[in-house]
C-alpha cells in the first residue's frame, strides 16, 4: 500500500463485482481515494480491505437512477462505468444497462467535470450486429460519447482471473456433464485477458488524466479458438471429457430454452455473439490502442489460470498435475 493518499477521488460505477476489486486494488496501490458504487453496499465489504483504512468506501447508485448517480460522482477526478449484463432480464435489461446507463453515467461524470470518464464496453461491440447485447453495448458507447466528449472506450475481450465466469463455470460444469458443448464447433477466437492487467489499464489512464476519446481493443499476447480453450481447461482441471460440436441452428435451440433459466448458462443471444472472432483487430494494433501502445505486456492464461482451477482436479491441490513423476 501507499504510504500516503492523493486527494483525487475515482469513482468505479459498478465497481463491486469481479474487474472492479482489480481496478480498487490497483487504484488504491496509487493512492487514489475510491468510491465503489454499486446498488447493494452492504454486500462489497470486500473491496475495503484492498486500501488503506478509509481509502475505499462502497456507496450507493443504480445506474437506472441518474440521481444516485450525480450524488457519487460529485466531486471525483475520474470516473469509471464497468456496469453490464450478459443476459437480459426485467428491469436489469441490455437497453437500461447498457445504453441508458451508459449515458446517465457520462452524463452525471460531465456535470461533476471530472477529468476522465471511461466506459467500460466489450470487443464485438457493433451498431450493425445480430447480437444484442453486442449492438446495445455500441449504442451505449455513442451516448457516453456524445455526454461527455473525450469519454474513453475499453474494449475487452474475455476476461480471466480467480473469480472469473469463464474457466471456472466451465471447470465447474466438467465436474458434473460427461460431455461439455462446443456452440458452432467451438471455432471462434478469443484473446483472454488477465484481469490484472485490464485493471493496469485503467489505473494508467486515470493516471494519465486525458480525456482522449479513445477506443483501446484489449486482449491477451495469444489468440485461442472455444475449442482449444476448453481442452485447456481441461487438461488444466485433470478430467477427461467429450468435446461434442453442437450446429448453430442447434444451439440456437439450446440457447432459447436455457436462457428461460434464472441463471441462464447460455442465450439464443450469446450463440449470436459466438458467432463472430473475439479478437483484438489489426487497426488497434497497428494506432497503439491495445496493451501493447499503453506498454502492458500481457500475462498468458498458461500462467494464471492453473494457479485458481485446481480446486476443479478430483482431489483438488493435492492432485498430482501431469509430467511430473511421483
Amino acid at each position: 500500500m501507499t504510504a500516503e493518499n492523493s486527494e483525487k477521488i475515482v469513482t468505479l460505477i459498478g465497481g463491486s463485482g469481479f474487474i472492479g476489486r482489480h481496478i480498487v486494488r490497483a487504484l488504491a496501490k496509487r493512492g487514489y481515494r475510491i468510491r465503489v458504487a454499486c446498488r447493494r453496499p452492504d454486500l462489497a465489504g470486500h473491496v475495503q480491505p484492498l486500501g488503506t483504512p478509509g481509502q475505499v468506501m462502497p456507496v450507493q447508485a443504480n445506474v437506472r437512477y441518474p440521481a444516485s448517480l450525480a450524488a457519487v460522482c460529485d466531486g471525483a477526478y475520474a470516473v469509471v462505468n464497468l456496469t453490464g449484463v450478459l443476459a437480459s432480464r426485467g428491469a436489469q435489461n441490455f437497453d437500461a444497462i447498457h445504453v441508458f446507463g451508459a449515458e446517465a453515467s457520462a452524463k452525471a461524470a460531465k456535470a461533476a467535470k471530472a477529468k476522465v470518464f471511461i466506459q467500460m464496453s466489450a470487443l464485438g461491440a457493433d451498431a450493425e450486429s445480430a447480437s444484442d447485447y453486442a449492438r446495445t453495448k455500441a449504442a451505449g458507447e455513442a451516448k457516453a460519447r456524445a455526454a461527455f466528449p473525450g469519454a474513453i472506450v475499453l474494449r475487452p475481450s474475455i476476461v480471466f482471473g480467480p473469480e472469473d465466469n469463464f474457466f471456472n463455470q466451465f471447470a465447474g460444469l466438467s465436474r458434473l456433464a460427461p460431455a461439455l458443448p462446443l456452440i458452432g464447433g467451438g471455432q471462434t477466437k478469443f484473446t483472454p485477458l488477465f484481469v490484472g492487467d485490464l485493471a493496469e489499464v485503467f489505473a494508467r489512464l486515470i493516471d494519465a488524466g486525458e480525456a482522449s476519446g479513445k477506443t483501446f481493443e484489449l486482449g491477451g499476447p495469444e489468440v485461442f479458438s472455444f475449442k482449444q480453450l476448453m481442452e485447456f481447461t481441461l487438461e488444466t482441471i485433470g478430467r477427461t471429457r467429450l468435446l461434442v460440436p453442437v450446429p448453430w441452428p442447434i444451439a440456437k435451440v439450446m440457447g432459447s430454452v436455457m436462457g428461460l433459466l434464472p441463471f441462464a448458462p447460455l442465450t439464443a443471444d450469446q450463440v449470436e455473439l459466438l458467432k463472430i472472432d473475439n479478437v483484438v483487430s489489426e487497426a488497434a494494433r497497428r494506432e497503439g490502442r491495445d496493451l501493447a501502445g499503453l506498454g502492458i505486456t500481457g500475462n498468458s492464461i498458461q500462467g494464471i489460470v492453473p494457479s485458481y482451477l485446481y480446486r476443479y482436479r478430483k482431489a483438488g491441490q493435492f492432485t498430482m498435475p501431469k509430467g511430473i513423476p511421483e
